[in-house]
C-alpha cells in the first residue's frame, strides 16, 4: 500500500487530503488549498463586460462556457487558464504548480464558517493543479463541487494500517499495547484495563472481544456519511444521471435538470461501475505483472552484466598478459642475439690483440738483435749474416703492412630494433563486435514437394543484427539417420530432385560467420507424394509451379511467416545409382503451394539410402572478392587479366567437406606464361601468384612442365604443361584431405597436397596472356572413384 501513497496527497500541499472536494476533470483537492488557488478575473476582463462593450471573442469567453462543467462533464469544453492581461493591484502568490493564488491580504473567512461555507469574490475561477483546466465558480462557491466521501475512508483507512501498534484506551499513563476490543463498547483494552473496566459479567457477559486487528477491520468496515447532492445538501444521492455522469437526487429530477437524460437506480450503477472497475484493473493487474517479470529481467541483466563484466575483464587481462608474455621472450630473445654479437665482438677484437701482441713481441726481439749485430766490428762476420737479416726485416715489416693494424671489427652494433608495425598494432588494438550468426528460419511458405522433389527455403529473422556469411543445409537419409552436409553457401532456397516417393526426409540449417556457427534450426520434415505410376521420376531443371496441397502441421505454420529470398543463383547434385538426386537454387517464384509436411510421427517407408552420395557443385567465378584487374564474361564463368602480373580470383562457393571436381579449359595462352590453379582460403593475397603465401595450395604450369607450390616452396615437377585448348582438373577431397591435378584427364604428378583441411575456395592465378573457362557439376574422374571405393 504504500507504493499508493501518492496517489492520496494533494498535489497543492503535499499532504493527505482533507476534505477532498472532485473537480470536473476527476482531480481532486483539499477544500482549503482550493480556495488559496482561487484567481479573480478582473471585472474589465471578465466576459460579461466584454460582451457588453460588443468586443469579439474574449480570451475569457470559455471560461463562462465553463460553467457548464459543474453540471456535466460531457458538456464541459476545458481550457488553459494563463493569466491576465493587466497585473492584479494587490500583491499575488503562486501555488506549487504555477497557478497565480488569490491575494492573502484579504479578509479570512468569519470563525463560524467553513472554507466551503464562505464568501467568494466576485469572477472567481479555479485551474487544475494537474491537467491546468480553468472554470469559473458560480454562485455557489466551492459548494458547488461534490465531496470525495470515497477518498477520504481509503485516507482513513490507508493512514490506520499505518499507525503503530494499538493502544489501551483506558490507560492513564503511558498506555499499554491493547490484546482485545469490545465490539458492543468500541473501545481497545490491554489485559489489566479488561479485567478492571469490563469484568465477563452481568450485562459485559455478552459483549463480543475480538482481537485488536480484527476490531480495526471492523471499524473500517462500519457505515459511513452518505454523501448528499450539491445543490440540496438535506438531500441524499438516490439516482445516477448517465450523460451528465453524476449522482442526482430526487429533488433534482423534479426541477428539471436532468429531464431529457437518462437516468438510473444509484445501486444499479454502483454495482456496473465496480464491475467495469474490476474489469480493467484485471487488464491493468496484467500490465503491472508483465512489468514486474520485466523488472526481474532488467534486475537479472544488472547482474549477469556484473558477471560478464568480471569474466570479460579477466580474459582481456589473459589476453593482454599474454601479449606481455610474448614481447618479454622476444625481448629475451632480442637480448640474446645482442649479448651474441657482444661476445663476438669481444673475440674478435681479443684474438686480434693477442695475435698483435705476439707479433709486436717477435718484432721487437728482431729489432734489438739487429742493433747488436751493427754493433759488431768484424765485417767478414757481420756480412755473413746481414742479407738474412735485411730479408727478415723486410718481410716483418711487409707481415705488418697487410692490414695488420686495422682493426677487424666495429664498436658499433649493426643492429637496429623496427618496433614501428608492432607500436602501430598495439595502437590499432581493440574490440572486435563479432558474433554468433542468429538461428535462421525456415520459411513454411516456400517450403513443399511435389512428385520426387522437395523445396526448403529459410531466411535470417527479421530482428537479426549479425549478418551471416553462409548457410549450411542438412539432410538426413531417410531413415532416421545422421544429418550429411548437403549444401554450404550463401543462397537461401534449395529445391532437392530425385527422391524417392512416399517417403519421409528430415533437414534443418544453421548459419555461420568468421565467429562461429548458429544453432540449428527447428527440424523440418518433409512426405513425398505417392508414386501413382510405380516407378521414380526425375524432374528436369527448373521445378514446375504447379505443385500439390501444401498441408501445414504446428509448431511450423504459427512461425514460419516469412517472404522468400533469391541473392545469387547456385546449383548443387547429389548422384547415386540407378537414380540421380539434384540439388539446386532457382531464381523462378515459387509461390505456389504444394506438397505435404508431417509430423515426426509419420511412419517411414520406401526409405531411399543416401549415405554413399557424392556432392557435385555447380559455381562461378566471384568478382566481389576478385583483384580488380581480372576481367569478367560469359557469366563469370570465363576470367582473364589486364595485367601482365599475376592476380588471383575465387570461386563463390567454399568446400569444407565432400569430395568436389572442377575443370577449366584454357581459350588462350600467349607468350609461355605459367597460370596456376588450386585452391585457397577466403583471404588469400590477391596480387600475388597463388601459392605465394601460406593461404593457397596451387598448381603452376607453363608449356613443358608443372610445379607445385604452397607457402612459395616449390616441390614435384612434373614434366608435361598446357597449350591453347588444353583442360586443367582440379580434384579437392575433404574426405581424404588430399588435393590432386590432371591435365587432359591424366593426372599430373602424385597427390600435390595431404592433410588439407578447413573452409576452401577453388582459386586461379593468371596475366593478361591467358583466359580460362570454368566448368562445374562434374562427377569425379572414374578411376578415382574407383580407387576410392577399394581405399
Amino acid at each position: 500500500m504504500e507504493e499508493m501513497e501518492e496517489e492520496l496527497k494533494c498535489p497543492v500541499c503535499g499532504s493527505f487530503y482533507r476534505e477532498p472536494i472532485l473537480l470536473p476533470c476527476s482531480h481532486n483537492l483539499c477544500q482549503a488549498c482550493a480556495r488559496n488557488i482561487l484567481v479573480q478575473t478582473p471585472e474589465s476582463e471578465s466576459p460579461r463586460s466584454r460582451r457588453a462593450s460588443g468586443s469579439g471573442a474574449s480570451d475569457y469567453d470559455y471560461l463562462d462556457l465553463d460553467k457548464m462543467s459543474l453540471y456535466s462533464e460531457a458538456d464541459s469544453g476545458y481550457g488553459s487558464y494563463g493569466g491576465f492581461a493587466s497585473a492584479p493591484t494587490t500583491p499575488s502568490q503562486k501555488s506549487p504548480n504555477g497557478v497565480r493564488v488569490f491575494p492573502p491580504a484579504m479578509p479570512p473567512p468569519a470563525a463560524h464558517l467553513s472554507p466551503a461555507l464562505a464568501p467568494v469574490p466576485r469572477n472567481s475561477c479555479i485551474t487544475c493543479p494537474q491537467c491546468h483546466r480553468s472554470l469559473i465558480l458560480d454562485d455557489r462557491g466551492l459548494r458547488g463541487f461534490p465531496k470525495n466521501r470515497v477518498l477520504e475512508g481509503v485516507i482513513d483507512r490507508y493512514q490506520q494500517s499505518k499507525a503503530a501498534a494499538l493502544k489501551c484506551q483506558l490507560c492513564e499513563k503511558a498506555p499499554k499495547e491493547a490484546t482485545v476490543m469490545c465490539e458492543q463498547c468500541d473501545v481497545f483494552y490491554c489485559d489489566p484495563c479488561r479485567l478492571r473496566c469490563h469484568p465477563p459479567r452481568g450485562p459485559l457477559a455478552k459483549h463480543r472481544l475480538v482481537p485488536p486487528a480484527q476490531g480495526r477491520v471492523s471499524r473500517r468496515l462500519s457505515p459511513r456519511k452518505v454523501s448528499t447532492c450539491t445543490d440540496h445538501e438535506l438531500e441524499n444521492h438516490s439516482m445516477y444521471c448517465v450523460q451528465c455522469k453524476m449522482p442526482v437526487c430526487y429533488q433534482c429530477l423534479e426541477e428539471g435538470k436532468h429531464s431529457n437524460h437518462e437516468v438510473k437506480a444509484l445501486g444499479a450503477m454502483w454495482k456496473l461501475h465496480k464491475s467495469q472497475l474490476s474489469q480493467a484493473l484485471n487488464g491493468l493487474s496484467d500490465r503491472a505483472k508483465e512489468a514486474k517479470e520485466f523488472l526481474v529481467q532488467l534486475r537479472n541483466m544488472v547482474q549477469q552484466i556484473q558477471e560478464n563484466s568480471v569474466e570479460f575483464e579477466a580474459c582481456l587481462v589473459a589476453q593482454c598478459d599474454a601479449l606481455i608474455d610474448a614481447l618479454n621472450r622476444r625481448k629475451a630473445q632480442l637480448l640474446a642475439r645482442v649479448n651474441k654479437e657482444h661476445e663476438h665482438k669481444l673475440k674478435v677484437v681479443r684474438d686480434q690483440i693477442s695475435h698483435c701482441t705476439v707479433k709486436l713481441r717477435q718484432t721487437t726481439g728482431l729489432m734489438e738483435y739487429c742493433l747488436e749485430v751493427i754493433k759488431e766490428n768484424d765485417p767478414s762476420g757481420f756480412l755473413q749474416i746481414s742479407d738474412a737479416l735485411i730479408r727478415r726485416v723486410h718481410l716483418t715489416e711487409d707481415q705488418w703492412g697487410k692490414g695488420t693494424l686495422t682493426p677487424r671489427m666495429t664498436t658499433d652494433f649493426d643492429l637496429s630494433l623496427d618496433n614501428s608495425p608492432l607500436l602501430q598494432s598495439i595502437h590499432q588494438l581493440d574490440f572486435v563486435q563479432m558474433k554468433v550468426p542468429a538461428t535462421p528460419i525456415l520459411q513454411l511458405e516456400e517450403c513443399c514437394t511435389h512428385n520426387s522433389s522437395a523445396t526448403l527455403s529459410w531466411k535470417q529473422p527479421p530482428l537479426s543484427t549479425v549478418p551471416a556469411e553462409g548457410y549450411i543445409l542438412e539432410l538426413d537419409d531417410g531413415n532416421g539417420g545422421q544429418f550429411r552436409e548437403v549444401y554450404v553457401g550463401k543462397e537461401t532456397m534449395c529445391t532437392v530432385d530425385g527422391l524417392h516417393f512416399n517417403s519421409t526426409y528430415n533437414a534443418r540449417i544453421k548459419a555461420f560467420n568468421k565467429a562461429g556457427v548458429s544453432q540449428y534450426s527447428k527440424t523440418l520434415v518433409l512426405q513425398t507424394p505417392e508414386d501413382t505410376d510405380s516407378e521414380e521420376q526425375t524432374l528436369p531443371f527448373p521445378v514446375p509451379s504447379e505443385r500439390l496441397p501444401l498441408r501445414r502441421m504446428s509448431p511450423f505454420s504459427s512461425t514460419l511467416n516469412l517472404q522468400p529470398s533469391f541473392p545469387r543463383r547456385s546449383y548443387f547434385d547429389f548422384r547415386s545409382s540407378p537414380h540421380q538426386l539434384s540439388l539446386h537454387s532457382s531464381l523462378q517464384s515459387l509461390n505456389a503451394p504444394g506438397g505435404n509436411f508431417e509430423t515426426q510421427s509419420t511412419p517411414y517407408s520406401q526409405l531411399v539410402d543416401i549415405k554413399k552420395l557424392l556432392a557435385v557443385a555447380w559455381f562461378a567465378f566471384d568478382p566481389g572478392s576478385a583483384h580488380s584487374d581480372i576481367i569478367f564474361s560469359n557469366d563469370n564463368l570465363t576470367v582473364t587479366c589486364s595485367s601482365y602480373d599475376d592476380r588471383v580470383v575465387l570461386g563463390k562457393t567454399g568446400f569444407s567437406k565432400g569430395v568436389h571436381y572442377w575443370e577449366l579449359t584454357v581459350d588462350r595462352y600467349d607468350n609461355h606464361p605459367d597460370p596456376a590453379f588450386g585452391v585457397a582460403r577466403i583471404d588469400v593475397m590477391k596480387d600475388v601468384m597463388l601459392g605465394k603465401d601460406d593461404k593457397a595450395w596451387a598448381m603452376y604450369v607453363d608449356n613443358n612442365r608443372s610445379w607445385f607450390m604452397h607457402n612459395n616452396s616449390h616441390t614435384n615437377r612434373t614434366e608435361g604443361g598446357i597449350a591453347k585448348g588444353a583442360t586443367v582438373g582440379v580434384l579437392l577431397d575433404l574426405n581424404r584431405k588430399t588435393l590432386t591435378f590432371f591435365i587432359n584427364d591424366e593426372q599430373q604428378g602424385p597427390i600435390a597436397f595431404e592433410n588439407v583441411d578447413g573452409l576452401f575456395f577453388p582459386a586461379v592465378s593468371l596475366n593478361r596472356n591467358v583466359q580460362v573457362t570454368l566448368h562445374t557439376g562434374l562427377p569425379v574422374p572414374d578411376f578415382y572413384s574407383s580407387r576410392a571405393s577399394i581405399a
